[in-house]
């Protein structure tokens, strides 16, 4: 009924589009290589910039328009042209906590995880649950944003992860404290192997956080 936008920059474009051309071409693909403790391995679809930071903002904000099924789509792609998906089991988004998705509406790393398993075919369990509230992690120094993350996270029902290989999957990554504390949580319930992606990273020598 509503005709599908850019998230970036709101023009109308085709039903099975992402982004229009002229943004598209501007979003810078991530090239970098991250080490996540605890993680096998990290990948991300883009560079975290102003160019796309719009899309990512969105949902930020509560308003999920086309952003979840672009960014999903395109980190679905890395993830399949990589060969990752090929050894992964299950997909366990990074959660808010319940007073913060009243908030927002909506879990946008979940609306992400759920387009990445409609092209992969890897289901989504959310077993990890934010238990929780913490402070915003953009106004917290590395070592600060771990000690804040401490015990935020558990995971309630091993038995749907135990044994099983995992992709932890987050909207932005900075520092990667939040997936490296959420990976040992994990670990921790058993899963066998974890693995780690985000939509967007920002630069290794910019310490910021959406």
């Amino acid at each position: 009924m509503f005709p599908n936008r850019c998230p970036v920059c709101g023009e109308v474009i085709g039903a099975q589009d992402r982004f229009c051309t002229d943004c598209h071409e501007k979003l810078t693909p991530y090239s970098g290589e991250t080490l996540i403790a605890g993680s096998s391995r990290f990948i991300a679809a883009f560079e975290y910039d102003g160019n796309v930071s719009p899309a990512v903002m969105l949902l930020k904000n509560g308003v999920c328009g086309n952003a979840a099924y672009a960014l999903g789509g395109e980190l679905a792609d890395i993830l399949v042209k990589s060969g990752m998906s090929q050894n992964i089991d299950v997909i366990v988004p990074v959660p808010l906590h319940r007073s913060d998705r009243m908030k927002r509406g909506f879990d946008q790393t979940e609306l992400i995880a759920r387009e990445v398993s409609r092209i992969t075919g890897i289901p989504v369990s959310c077993a990890a649950e934010k238990i929780r509230l913490t402070l915003p992690q953009k106004r917290l120094g590395r070592e600060e944003r771990m000690r804040n993350l401490a015990g935020a996270f558990s995971v309630p029902e091993p038995a749907l992860i135990r044994g099983k290989r995992v992709l932890l999957l987050d909207d932005v990554c900075t520092t990667g404290s939040t997936l490296a504390e959420l990976a040992e949580v994990l670990i921790n319930a058993g899963v066998a192997e974890v693995f780690c992606a985000a939509c967007c990273k920002t630069p290794d020598n910019i310490d910021q956080k959406t």
